[in-house]
């Protein structure tokens, strides 16, 4: 059974930072790509980064490259998302995904390429 738990989210007020954090366990994630994406009322699961399991490699999405910072932690066996200069609209549910078996991060950009999900945490930016 293969889990992941996000944490980490909250209220903030435009301009500040959040750091949210992704802790699976289950199966060995020593050879998956990790991404973060969110959901906001209404819209689609939009993509935001990706990170192989060793941590060589990311990818973000146009829209907060510069903002945010996805990483991984050896120690802790978490992956995180930094998240700076918060915007309002950056208010969504926050979904950590897993996809198990590869390493290239360029490859998996859209929900359907994760094999599992978190259960989402909640951001909420105020203006």
């Amino acid at each position: 059974q293969v889990q992941l738990v996000e944490s980490g989210g909250g209220l903030v007020q435009a301009g500040g930072s959040l750091r949210l954090s992704c802790t699976p366990s289950g199966k060995t994630f020593s050879f998956a790509v990790m991404g973060w994406f969110r959901q906001a009322p209404g819209k689609e699961h939009e993509f935001l980064a990706a990170i192989n399991w060793s941590g060589t490699s990311t990818y973000y999405a146009d829209s907060v490259k510069g903002r945010f910072t996805i990483s991984r932690d050896n120690g802790k066996n978490t992956v995180s998302l930094q998240m700076n200069s918060l915007k309002p609209e950056d208010t969504a549910i926050y979904y950590c995904a897993a996809r198990l078996g590869v390493s290239n991060v360029n490859n998996y950009r859209t929900r359907n390429d994760y094999n599992y999900w978190g259960q989402g945490t909640q951001v909420t930016v105020s203006s």
